[in-house]
Parts: structure tokens; sequence; C-alpha cells
């Protein structure tokens, strides 16, 4: 009999025999590999941490006491045993559950995550909030890793190493081997140093030696680093954190003994807990950074059933870069953990003295690349879109502020599809449109992209190239690179009635819905802009002798876009106009496949068209 149908929330698996953890533990496994062969997802993580959300809430009071994630990707189990098991399969689907904890979805997701390192931060002011009501819940973060290269994390280590509020820091070190540390002398050393009498007598003693002025507080140190030596949490002492560990995070009752010694430890602590990732499943297990963030695939094989003949973009950057720096040995590139998701990996592979992952660290990345840029090289910067929004102000204030030639390849802009709304790259023509200085290109297709890479390093000036996640236009690719001219946009249809101004890859779109107006008797120009900035403005006012009406399309929100770069100019311009901007409105984008979100929001071929028909009429 299965033990996962019978558990509707935390509390009935508080109820259970903890010798039936470990079955539930591999029902989990199982229901989590079923849902994301179909559903794609964060697969290894979410296997990872399977044990680790099962102790948490087996042995605390959720949702009274309150757990958060950090970036939330390892979370399916947390799903699982939270009353969402009816709704699982159609996690990160249109109308379905986020694949992220989200507060509106459920009471046990205390705090809507998506971005790294943000837990702790979260956890702590939790934490203040319950001390100032006199409440005496727990507060839990569960922290990965590389969330721990971020800086953010080490902020709110040291205030809450200075405000002393009880919390608990769960760190997941889910590399690819399990520590030497976790083995009998760990485990044993773990086991004794959680105890509440070895506590409360290091307590005492501490007090004891405070009492005999220097000399007795210079012991006390000497006795808390000598304990510190003994584990690799020496930084988390120095910080003001309890450190426990490691201890192994894939063995459920060891960690439950664990979790009861040290949720009554007084002030902030934090657990390091090593565990598999991809762990039960063994092409996961195998190929971790695969699985990490997975599409369709087969169980059986482990074998991705998303294909597609065209080359995706991310593929087009990749290989554009390795020819750029093939002739040019002063392009440098960086990225923030991302190597694989950007295509930077094929980079690393061949120069690897020229690159540098600085892990999940975008403000250092960009001011890094500033560094390199004023000691005489071409750093390039490749990132998602959701993610340079961390790095808003070194973008501003270390490169464009300095006339500074860094280049931003941004990822990921415009809508991503499943991930949602924390993930999806709807901002950035907004945030970086303001920013003097800066250029900012949208390459319409894989094959324009390329070119606009060579353009960007060629430009010696701040450069921002975005483009979108996934396949590209099936056109054809130009052997040779070469640069465009700044703020030049071109047309490709020619039309007296309406004129359709598109960028980045609504570009084809656009061109599509031209043809569905001609069938309607309507004659569409359409242009592509490739620049928000600097904007060509010839070829707007070229377009106002054209038509009255005038169409910009944009995989952006509309807010502060490229629809309102257009409309500033004409106001500016004080010109009589007709103009719809078509974008996304003052919302945040749910989850869904791109194409769905693309119908919903009026952004494909079909929906422009109806869009300016109804609009015209």
């Amino acid at each position: 009999m299965k033990v996962l149908p019978s558990i509707k929330s935390p509390r009935d698996l508080r109820l259970i025999k903890k010798e039936l953890l470990p079955t539930l533990c591999e029902e989990l496994r199982k229901q989590i590999i079923q849902t994301a062969s179909h559903n794609g997802g964060h697969l290894g993580s979410s296997l990872g941490a399977v044990e680790i959300i099962t102790a948490l809430h087996y042995v605390f009071n959720t949702p009274e006491d309150k757990i958060v994630f950090d970036t939330g990707h390892q979370a399916y189990a947390h799903k699982l045993l939270t009353g969402r098991q009816k709704e699982f399969d159609k996690i990160r689907t249109k109308g379905g559950i986020s694949g992220f904890p989200k507060r509106y979805e459920s009471e046990y997701d205390t705090f809507g995550v998506g971005h790294a390192s943000t837990a702790i931060s979260a956890a702590l002011g939790m934490a203040i909030a319950r001390d100032q009501q006199k409440s005496h819940d727990k507060v839990i973060a569960v922290v990965g890793a590389g969330c721990m290269t971020g800086g953010m994390a080490y902020e709110a280590m040291q205030n809450a190493g200075l405000l002393r509020s009880d919390l608990l820091v769960i760190l997941n070190d889910n590399q690819m081997f399990i520590s030497q540390r976790v083995g009998a002398l760990g485990k044993a050393l773990t086991k004794l140093l959680t105890t509440k009498y070895v506590q409360l007598a290091e307590e005492k003693a501490t007090n004891f030696l405070k009492r005999f002025d220097e000399l007795g507080n210079n012991a006390a140190k000497l006795a808390k680093r000598a304990r510190s030596i003994l584990f690799p949490g020496t930084l988390f002492e120095e910080m003001g954190f309890r450190y426990f560990g490691p201890v192994n995070g894939n063995d459920i009752n060891a960690l439950i003994d664990v979790l009861e010694d040290v949720k009554n430890v007084k002030g902030p602590v934090i657990l390091h807990v090593v565990t598999k990732k991809g762990k039960g499943y063994k092409p996961a297990e195998d190929s971790p950074t695969k699985f990490h963030g997975i599409g369709l695939f087969d169980v059986e094989t482990g074998d991705s059933l998303s294909k597609s003949d065209c080359i995706s973009f991310t593929k087009a950057f990749s290989n554009a870069l390795l020819k750029l720096a093939e002739k040019d040995e002063k392009i440098n590139a960086i990225t923030a953990a991302m190597p694989e998701g950007t295509g930077l990996d094929a980079f690393r592979d061949k120069y690897p003295s020229r690159y540098f992952d600085v892990g999940i660290a975008e403000e250092h990345a960009a001011t890094f690349a500033a560094g390199l840029a004023a000691g005489g090289l071409k750093p390039i910067v490749a990132l998602y879109s959701t993610f340079a929004q961390r790095c808003f102000d070194q973008m501003l204030h270390d490169v464009a502020l300095q006339k500074l030639p860094v280049v931003f390849a941004l990822d990921r802009a415009g809508v991503v599809g499943e991930d949602g709304p924390t993930h999806h790259g709807v901002f950035d023509l907004s945030f970086l449109r303001e920013i003097p200085q800066l250029i900012v290109a949208a390459p319409a297709d894989e094959n324009e992209l390329q070119h606009l890479l060579k353009t960007a390093f060629d430009a010696n000036a701040p450069f921002v190239l975005r483009y979108p996640r996934g396949a590209g236009f099936n056109v054809k690719m130009d052997g040779e690179l070469h640069t465009l001219p700044i703020g030049k946009g071109h047309w490709l249809k020619k039309g007296k009635d309406v004129t359709i101004l598109a960028i980045g890859n609504r570009v084809h779109p656009a061109l599509q819905a031209a043809k569905l107006l001609r069938e309607q008797g309507i004659e569409a120009a359409v242009a592509n802009m490739r620049f928000v900035k600097p904007l060509d403005t010839a070829l707007i006012d070229e377009a106002l002798n054209n038509s009255p009406y005038l169409v910009t399309v944009e995989d952006n929100a509309l807010a502060g876009g490229f629809g309102s770069a257009v409309a500033e100019y004409l106001a500016d311009k004080q010109v009589s106009h007709k103009l719809l901007r078509l974008g996304y409105p003052d919302e945040f984008v749910e989850h869904a496949k791109s194409s769905q979100l693309y119908g919903a929001f009026g952004l494909d071929a079909e929906h422009i068209s109806k869009k300016i028909l109804t609009w015209m009429k």
C-alpha cells in the first residue's frame, strides 16, 4: 500500500511511523520524475532535497513554523506534501500550479521565490516579526550551496549574527559526491555537539571564562575557534552562527534526529547537509547539470524529447562568440553560474583562461567586467535577462557612467514559458532604456544575432544585446560576420495603410501578420527596428509620411519599453499620429508555454493582425 496518497497535509505526515519515511521518499521521487518527464522542470535539485523537505515537515509544526526556500527550484516534494498532489501533474502548465513556491498558492509557501540568495534575508525578517509579536514559531531557511555564492546571503548572515534572533539555516550542499565528513566520525561529533547537555555546558564554560577580564575572553574565543577547526564552518561561526554538520541529507532518519536536536538551539544556527543532486534517478545523478532544468524526456532512458531543427538563439550566440574570440584574444567571457544556460560552456572549454564564472553574483560580474574593460580587455557578460535586474546599479554606475566598453548578452529576454513571472525577461528594455551611454539592441533572428554581436564588440561602448530563449526562425546563417550600423533599422516590407514597427523576436510574427492583413485588404509596412536605443527616428519619420497608423510590437512590458520610446519621440515631435502599442500590460505574466502567452497577449501573427484590424476599424 502506498504512503503518499494518504498524506493530505504535513499534519498527516507527522502521524505516520518513522520506518515508513524511506518508502515515502521513494514514492515522492517517482512522482517527481514521472511528472517532470512530461512537463519539464527543475528535476535534479528537487530529487536531492526530498529527504530534507520530508524531514522538515515531519519535525516542525508547519505552517505555524515557517520554511523559506531559496530559489525554490528544489521544492517539488514540498508541493506534494502540502495538499497539492491532485494538482501536481499540471505543474508549470497554463492554469496549473507554479514550479516555484508562491504565497498566493498555499499557506505553506511562506515566501515567493525564484531568484537566488534571498531566503536568509526573508527568514530573518520573519524571525524578527515573530519576536516583536511575541510568538514562538520556528523559522527555517533552506539554502542551496550555489546560493551561498551570492553576496546577499552573506549580507543577511552578518545581520542575523548581529541580531541574534532564533533562526535555522539548512545549507543544502548538493555536490556530485558525499563529503568524507559524512561518515561515522562526523555523524558522532554532530550528534554530540547538538545535544542540549553539551550546548548547556559550552554556554556555562564560555560565561565562566568571560568573568576573567581579557584573559578569560581570549580563552573563550580560543575555545570557540578550536571547536570550529573540527568543522568546515569557521566562517559561519565568525559571523555569529552556531554551525553543525555536515550530515547526510539523504538519510531521512539521521536527518530527523539531528533536526530534533538543533530546532531548540538559541540564536542563529546553520546545519550543513550534504545531498546528492538527482538522487534516485541514475540519468540525473550521472548528468546533474543536464537535469537541473530539463524539458520533456523519456523516463526509461533520460533522453530529451524536446527536439528542434532550428538553431537556438543561445547556440547562435555561442558559435558567433567563438568565431570572434578566435580572432581577438582580448575578448573575455563572464557568467554568473550559468555557463550551459548562456552557451558559454563552449567558450569555457576552448578558452579557459579567458572565461570566468563568478557564481550567483551578477553585481560582481558587471563591475568585474568594468574592471577588465578599464584594463584594456573586451569583456562580455552573459546573463539571463531576469537576473540582469540584479545588477542595474552596476550597469549604470560602473559601466555606462564611465563609458566602459562592456557587452551584456541577455539570454531569455521576453517570456520564457513555464518558469513563470520570476524568470520572464520582460522588463529589460524598460529599465535599460533610461541609462545614458548604453546601446540596446534586439536581433530579429539567430542570423542577425551573430552580426549584432560583432557590432557590439566593434562599438567600443557599453552595449546590451537581448534575445529570447529557444529555437530561432530557421533562417539562413551567414558565414561571415559583419558590423551593422548602430541605431539603424531597416524596412522589410512597404505598405500604405499601416506601419508595423517591430523589435526582436516579434519581427517575423509581424511579417506574418502583414500577410494576414493583406488578405483583409490592408497593406501593412513592416520595419525591423533592431535598436531600442538609439532609436531610428529617421525611419519613424519615414513611416509617418507613409501612413497615419503606427503599431509597435515587442516581447517586453509596455511600460517604458520600445513602444514607449516611439510614443515619447512622437510626443516630443508634436505630430498628429495614431499609435497602437502591443506588448505586456501592467501585470506579472504567469507561467504557460511561450506560444500560449504570445497568443494570450496578442503577440503572435494571428492576434497581431486581429488587434490591428479591430483598432483601425
